[in-house]
């Protein structure tokens, strides 16, 4: 795999867009004084203006598209804003026809403007983009001149050699040419400064770029986060090695500085959790970072003062917070959301003086990408394009229900709904089979009853399915002792998931208490662990269905990476589908599960 980005030309950019209803912004500012108006020209003897010593630059960035061309349905396409009077609006957001013609408003009147992402621009996507292995996103990301992206863990899903393939082009490799186009990949770098071929021990694709022009030089280094084995299936990471985010970003901060590149960004795949998730909280009331919490924090804080800003991504939350480098000085940390429904503006002022970014001024703000605004006909074009092609896939009716499947809450109507799905399946592969397991980060959405298209309420396609379980994992079989499931319970609220728990959703029989007012591995009360209202025996075999990604102790169980008499089967969304089909009809829809399983003691 070749470390460097092949060059290609880029397309110039159009500004041929109609004004546009200004978005609203939550602002993140280091406030100071700047010598000279920011951009301000001074007159050579010769009468020729010469650029001014200070340079506004702007940054557009967002993160997490995960492929959503489209616009999100139901919370996954809204936003909150916190009103002046303290109550909070709910706002519709996302889709590319709108990202793109918000991004092209900003950047009018903007001479130095560089748009970049934090990763998982791909992979958990929709139907329309997933179907076609994400070569749709990749193309309306090139139309929306997105000029570099860090990797994030999805980029992953597939293995390194497809994540080269999105760089660099070509067809699928089984799937083949989808149009009598080939694929001709990204027009701009994806940046894998952590991820190491574990023979070469370099990096799998570039580890920075730098952005120049007119004597502007601004360097980006992207990175993932490091965990991304523990999150990402076996055969995505084989023979990847992943290293510490603040080492490698440090590394080539001081690589960069020897070429003479001062001004620095690094793009960031984590992220961190404000005390508030409307977009427009303010996270530095009362003081520097002081409403925001999680992984990104640590990093921000041990990242060297050489960068000047973080573009940071992962945990799908909206900030624009100041958290302070290791010298003290306040440092610029942000991320729009996910799936294309906020996108943030950067103002970097550039010291032509010093060749870097005057800390002190630098401002941010995210900003609705809201629907009040004309869609962008190329990105309406593409997303037509693509539609034609998977329609006769996508609207094909697979079940039916009788109202919303909610994938919200600690044990979750669809968690149950797919966990009984994954058990019917595994008892027809060997009727041994005893329960089922479902992680809950592999529920992308809800299933909801009104029709999305014209295929009636209550109607759920292929589309709706491919958009909860996008993930084609395998239904696996393995067993497991009584005392290992009961240690596979325990881990969800223990080990890496002691901080935040990861409560798996089981199947019907299956039930237990999670006491959240004890701590660590306590919270799953032992006696209270039952199957069929039978104890569970700790020397007894059982036999568990688990998706492949459990299978091989992904999301911090690694209990269930040690089953035994593996089985594989079919891809999740099979077993789903055969669920639904067998469960329910037109004149008998399902209904959602009561999500009693679990009983949570708060």
């Amino acid at each position: 795999m070749s470390a460097t980005h092949h060059a290609r030309r880029r397309r110039p950019r159009t500004y041929r867009i109609l004004a546009v209803a200004a978005g609203f912004a939550t602002v993140g500012t280091l406030a100071a004084v700047i010598p000279a108006a920011a951009g301000a020209a001074t007159t050579s003897e010769q009468g020729k203006a010469k650029p001014g010593r200070y340079q506004d630059v702007q940054l557009l960035s967002f993160n997490d598209l995960h492929g959503n061309l489209e616009p999100p349905t139901g919370s996954s396409g809204r936003v909150t804003e916190k009103q002046a009077d303290g109550t909070t609006k709910t706002i519709d957001a996302g889709g590319v026809e709108y990202l793109a013609t918000h991004l092209r408003k900003a950047r009018e009147g903007q001479k130095y403007s560089i748009t970049a992402a934090a990763g998982d621009m791909v992979g958990a996507s929709p139907l329309l983009s997933g179907l076609f292995h994400d070569e749709p996103t990749i193309e309306a990301l090139n139309k929306l001149d997105l000029d570099v992206t860090g990797v994030g863990n999805h980029e992953f899903d597939e293995g390194a050699k497809e994540l080269a393939r999105l760089q660099n082009g070509g067809c699928h490799p089984t799937a083949g040419c989808y149009t009598d186009k080939s694929f001709e990949g990204a027009d701009f770098p994806y940046l894998a400064a952590n991820v190491l071929d574990e023979k070469s021990g370099k990096p799998i694709l570039k580890p920075y770029t730098v952005w120049k022009k007119d004597g502007v030089k601004v360097g980006f280094i992207g990175v993932t986060l490091e965990d991304t084995p523990g999150i990402v299936s076996a055969e995505g990471v084989k023979g990847l090695k992943f290293k510490d985010e603040v080492e490698t970003i440090n590394k080539y901060a001081k690589e960069l500085e020897r070429q003479g590149v001062k001004s620095i960004v690094a793009l960031v795949h984590e992220g961190g959790l404000p005390a508030s998730t409307d977009y427009n909280y303010d996270c530095d009331s009362p003081g520097a970072g002081d409403g925001i919490s999680g992984p990104i924090v640590d990093i921000a804080k041990n990242v060297t003062p050489k960068v000047d800003a973080l573009v940071t991504g992962h945990t799908h939350q909206a900030y624009a917070c100041t958290i302070n480098d290791p010298a003290g000085n306040p440092r610029m940390v942000t991320s729009a959301s996910s799936f294309g429904r906020l996108y943030t503006d950067t103002t970097l002022t550039y010291d032509r003086s010093t060749g870097d970014i005057a800390r002190t001024a630098v401002k941010s703000a995210n900003h609705v990408v809201t629907r009040d605004v004309p869609k962008a006909p190329d990105m309406t074009q593409l997303i037509s394009k693509w539609n034609t092609l998977a329609a006769p896939i996508g609207n094909r009716a697979i079940g039916y229900i009788s109202g919303d499947i909610n994938n919200t809450g600690t044990e979750s109507p669809m968690g149950d709904l797919i966990a009984d799905a994954q058990f019917a399946y595994g008892k027809e592969l060997d009727p041994e089979t005893d329960l089922a397991l479902m992680n809950p980060g592999g529920i992308r959405a809800p299933l909801t009853y009104a029709a999305k298209g014209s295929e009636g309420d209550g109607v759920v396609t292929y589309a709706e399915g491919f958009t909860v379980q996008p993930f084609a994992n395998t239904v696996n079989l393995q067993d497991f002792t009584g005392a290992q499931l009961i240690q596979v319970l325990k881990e969800q609220v223990s080990g890496s998931n002691a901080a935040a728990p990861k409560v798996l959703q089981v199947s019907s029989g299956l039930t237990y208490t999670l006491d959240l007012t004890k701590s660590g591995a306590e919270r799953v009360v032992t006696d209270s662990i039952k199957l069929n209202g039978a104890a569970i025996d700790p020397a007894a075999t059982y036999r568990v269905a688990t998706n492949s990604f459990l299978a091989g102790g992904g999301d911090g169980f690694p209990t269930l990476g040690q089953g035994t008499n593996d089985l594989v089967g079919e891809d999740d969304l099979a077993a789903l589908e055969k669920y639904l089909l067998a469960n329910s009809s037109a004149a008998d829809p399902i209904a959602p599960p009561a999500a009693d399983r679990i009983s949570v003691v708060r």
